[in-house]
């Protein structure tokens, strides 16, 4: 690879790295491509040369961030035995750093809710991201997809939940329920 492509990747990088940065803080029509570019460190004029528009950039940004979110878990549930992977990912999940941090948390809680009203390119993107995060979860709870669908729809909707009051009580409380019941859920037995 030449270095004019090498350079060109890495800038991309960049620019995909600052839009997940300022879309989990903020979502996506918040963000306006100048900010995204500023937050790379270069000039809205570049943008173009990148992505054919923002839908293009969107979608690239949620195939990296939902990847970023799977690998950091992945490396959580690692230094675990087999039978509490899955409860040491729902702790660090629904923990208060990831409440807080919004710039380094998981995009599925501040993004669900526009994706829905997005191009479909977006859409399609995140739905095979969305199915990747379900096979990951889906491996630490016997290869069963309905359980972990529905352990991700806890933690998901319960981060959203918990960002959302403005009572620091009933927040950390979403957050110790939500454990709870959540890995209530890897031991209900299912008939699949």
């Amino acid at each position: 690879m030449s270095y004019t492509q090498t350079h060109k990747m890495k800038v991309r990088e960049k620019i995909v790295g600052s839009a997940a940065d300022a879309f989990r803080k903020k979502g996506i029509k918040e963000v306006s491509v100048p900010q995204i570019m500023k937050g790379a460190g270069l000039t809205h004029g570049g943008f173009y040369a990148h992505f054919a528009n923002k839908d293009q950039l969107v979608a690239e940004t949620c195939r990296k961030a939902i990847g970023e979110t799977i690998a950091l878990l992945k490396s959580v549930a690692d230094h675990k035995e087999d039978d509490s992977k899955i409860q040491t990912v729902i702790d660090y999940y629904l923990s208060t750093t990831r409440r807080d941090k919004l710039e380094k948390s998981c995009i599925l809680p501040t993004l669900s809710s526009e994706i829905s009203r997005s191009s479909e390119e977006i859409r399609q993107t995140f739905t095979e991201e969305f199915t990747r995060f379900i096979s990951f979860i889906s491996g630490m709870v016997g290869n069963n997809d309905q359980k972990s669908m529905a352990i991700i729809c806890v933690m998901v909707g319960s981060l959203l939940l918990a960002r959302s009051v403005n009572n620091a009580e009933l927040s950390q409380n979403i957050l110790d329920a939500s454990k709870l019941y959540s890995k209530a859920l890897v031991f209900i037995k299912t008939s699949s």
